[in-house]
């Protein structure tokens, strides 16, 4: 297994150069609900926008109505971190890319119980959307 990527709060700051997303992703802050403006249409895959790693696919996305972007499941379990977080008075667990540590959000048990029952409930600032090219499913 490679390491994990490691930089300075000064290279990921010029690195990333949004704060919001700095602090989100390096410092675990949360945005603000429904403050997203969302992803495109269609087919694709969303990215951790630190390192690039595959995090979750649009066919696991689902309106959650909690006003962030909620998957049923990464697009592989080794793709993300499970850690119990303790801040503000409850307990919950954070996900974290498993490549370079970004904070990504959190996961509950009141996801759809048709699709395993889990709500990875994720900041949109965190993600990168890569559409799927036009095509491609049709060639596969």
């Amino acid at each position: 297994m490679a390491p994990k990527i490691e930089k300075t709060d000064a290279e990921w700051r010029e690195e990333l150069g949004d704060e919001l997303t700095f602090r989100v992703t390096r410092q675990a802050a949360t945005e603000r609900p429904f403050s997203h403006p969302g992803f495109a249409p269609g087919a694709g895959v969303f990215h951790c926008v630190c390192c690039g790693q595959k995090l979750f696919t649009k066919d696991t996305k689902y309106d959650s109505g909690c006003g962030w972007p909620s998957f049923t499941a990464p697009a592989d379990a080794k793709a993300v971190d499970e850690h119990e977080d303790l801040s503000h008075g409850m307990r919950r667990v954070e996900v974290t890319c498993s490549n370079c540590g970004a904070h990504l959000g959190h996961v509950f048990p009141d996801g759809p119980r048709d699709a395993g029952g889990l709500r990875y409930c994720i900041n949109g600032v965190a993600l990168e959307f890569e559409p799927e090219a036009e095509g491609k499913a049709a060639a596969e």
